[in-house]
């Protein structure tokens, strides 16, 4: 029976998962940015956010800890390093998962998992976020008249570069 055993076992034994997330994680670590199955990806994500919030201590007793999970001294060097001075402020959530659709041979759901700190065009479409008033409301007569303004500016601005 398999009372409250909530985690993925994702078809294999327990010491092939452990070496597979280890590989993964240092993987994710390494590279910033891996692409895998929806499930693995899920299941990474359980396993290298706590080692990531381990590493944001620097301790000899943190770096053992993780270690013992990574074993893998470069992945060590990169997680205490420059991982663990852009992830220090924040207090959790340090991967993202983006999905990406179905793999081509057995339809398996793909996507990609990244540390978030480390993708510069993400961040930057985070801040261009315009703060628009909605309503539920139909058009009242102060919006028509702006409404009907940007469309007027579309066809000068099309112009412009054709003069030039």
């Amino acid at each position: 029976m398999r009372h409250n055993k909530k985690f993925n076992h994702l078809g294999r034994t327990a010491d092939h998962r452990h070496a597979m997330l280890a590989n993964m994680a240092i993987s994710l670590i390494m590279h910033k940015r891996i692409t895998t199955t929806v499930a693995k990806a899920k299941e990474l994500k359980k396993y290298v956010e706590p080692l990531i919030t381990k590493a944001k201590e620097d301790s000899t007793n943190s770096r053992r800890v993780v270690f013992s999970y990574l074993q893998n001294k470069d992945a060590i060097k990169e997680l205490f390093g420059p991982v663990a001075e852009k992830v220090g402020n924040r207090p959790g959530g340090y991967t993202r998962i983006i999905k990406l659709g179905f793999r081509q041979g057995d339809a398996a759901q793909i996507c990609f998992i990244e540390l978030v700190d480390f993708d510069p065009e993400m961040a930057k479409t985070e801040t261009k976020k315009k703060a628009t008033r909605r309503s539920r409301r139909s058009g009242s007569k102060a919006e028509a008249p702006a409404q009907e303004a940007p469309a007027a500016e579309a066809p000068a601005a099309a112009e412009a570069p054709a003069a030039e």
